[in-house]
């Protein structure tokens, strides 16, 4: 087994125990804030694939395309170029842990439904990453106010492990929903699974309906 199914297959056995792996500060559980199965911390713990790209902003792009009718590839500077979007939300991850208050600054994606405007036919949405991770939602989901792509973490840059220079965003689902270094965003038809959710993980991934495996 090479590496990188090593730590797929470790993250699996984290998510099917419920936790994360590296988080060391926990408040406590039972708070009404708290989707059921989560408690709550203070770090931000690092769950990825074992790859976590360089990307040099001069190279970084993203490419927005499908079934819409006017695909787009941004550099960094059009990105930045965008209206700024900042949002406070929390964080959910399937491994149980949670992280309250979260400042976001980027790009909403209701600005990205308004530039590339999706045709009739689009009725869900394929996230990839730089380093070959998968992500979907139906397109309903991401039409919401606090739905974003990211490029700062409480007033700073978002750090490269934690999916800089741009992840993508979606606090009413669960954390593995908002794609890592995301360089493409497709608008489909047809639903189509990603990394996790041909693994077994549950399509929908509604933190408060403790939905985490299909």
């Amino acid at each position: 087994m090479d590496e990188s199914s090593r730590l797929t297959k470790r993250k699996e056995q984290w998510a099917k125990a419920r936790r994360g792996g590296e988080e060391r500060e926990v408040f406590y559980e039972g708070d009404g804030r708290l989707p059921p199965g989560q408690h709550l911390v203070e770090t931000w713990p690092v769950l990825d694939l074992g790859q976590k790209p360089d990307i040099p902003l001069s190279e970084w792009k993203l490419t927005i395309g499908g079934f819409v009718a006017n695909p787009i590839t941004w550099t960094w500077e059009e990105f930045l170029a965008q209206p700024q979007f900042n949002d406070v939300s929390d964080f959910h991850c399937v491994t149980s842990w949670s992280r309250f208050d979260n400042e976001w600054d980027g790009v909403s994606f209701k600005h990205i439904l308004s530039v590339v405007k999706p045709l009739s036919s689009a009725k869900f949405v394929l996230f990839k990453s730089f380093d070959d991770y998968s992500t979907n939602l139906p397109l309903e989901a991401c039409d919401d106010r606090d739905v974003l792509l990211t490029y700062k973490w409480n007033g700073k840059p978002l750090a490269k492990e934690h999916g800089g220079p741009v992840r993508v965003i979606v606090p009413k689902r669960y954390a593995w929903k908002g794609a890592k270094w995301v360089k493409e965003i497709t608008f489909l038809d047809k639903d189509e699974k990603g990394f996790w959710e041909v693994r077994g993980y549950s399509n929908s991934a509604f933190p408060w309906e403790n939905d985490r495996y299909g």
